[in-house]
This record gives structure tokens, sequence and C-alpha cells, in this order.
């Protein structure tokens, strides 16, 4: 999406629905479908890839080259409404993973398994060149 006014992890609410489509219901709006909207949160800001337009004319030496790289915003979709819908409370995703880390047991070791030596050593930096025995 175009870049917007909105800072990172901010959430946002977008009025301007055009189409929706739940399974086979599809509803058209003419231009907009009215009272529905879409909570997003805005994730990041960045740039587009460089886009060149090189204009050429024939036979007068004439050439223009310039670039140019699009503004836009990420945007996660939370949730999509429709007229007359309310949001969802917001789930906390921390507390679900932490109860789930404290579900589970801790210090329990299901098995290990040996890595077999070759008895060489060989340092981090080298390159396979100065091996040595022990």
């Amino acid at each position: 999406m175009e870049r917007l006014p909105a800072a990172e992890g901010e959430p946002i609410e977008l009025e301007d629905v055009l189409l929706l489509a739940d399974g086979e219901q599809v509803t058209l709006g003419t231009p907009t479908i009215p009272g529905a909207r879409i909570l997003a949160q805005v994730e990041s800001h960045g740039r587009g890839e460089k886009v060149i337009i090189f204009k050429y004319k024939a036979k007068t030496r004439h050439r223009t080259k310039r670039g140019h790289r699009q503004s836009f915003t990420r945007l996660a979709i939370r949730e999509i409404l429709t007229a007359g819908q309310e949001p969802r409370a917001a789930k906390g995703r921390r507390r679900a993973r932490r109860r789930a880390a404290e579900a589970e047991p801790e210090g329990e070791v299901v098995a290990e398994a040996e890595v077999p030596s070759s008895g060489r050593k060989v340092s981090a930096g080298s390159t396979g060149n100065t091996e040595s025995t022990e």
C-alpha cells in the first residue's frame, strides 16, 4: 500500500472497502461497501525497487534517463468487518505463549546422541591444511 502517515506497530482502520468475499458470498461495492472496514497494524515502511524510465527520440540525440522508487507501508490485516460488526477483543498472544511454556516439563531429556570423533583437531580459522593429530 502507498505510504501511510502512521508509526510502526500502530493500529489503523481502512474504511474504503471495494469488494468483500466470504466463502461463496461476494459483495461488490458501488464504489465502496457502506459500513465495511478493515482493521490492520502497520508492520514497516519501505521503498520498492527502482524503476528506470528511459525516453529516446531517434535521429535527434535525445535521451532522458530517470529513476523512481515508490514508498510503501506494509500492513498486517488483523480483522475484516462487515456493516454493524464490532471488532473482537484483542487476544493476549504473550499470555498464551507464557502458559504454553509453563505447561512444558523442564529439565527432562528424552534422548542423547553421541557424535563419533575422528581424533583430529582443526583450528577454526584454517582451510584444512594445518591438521594435527593427538
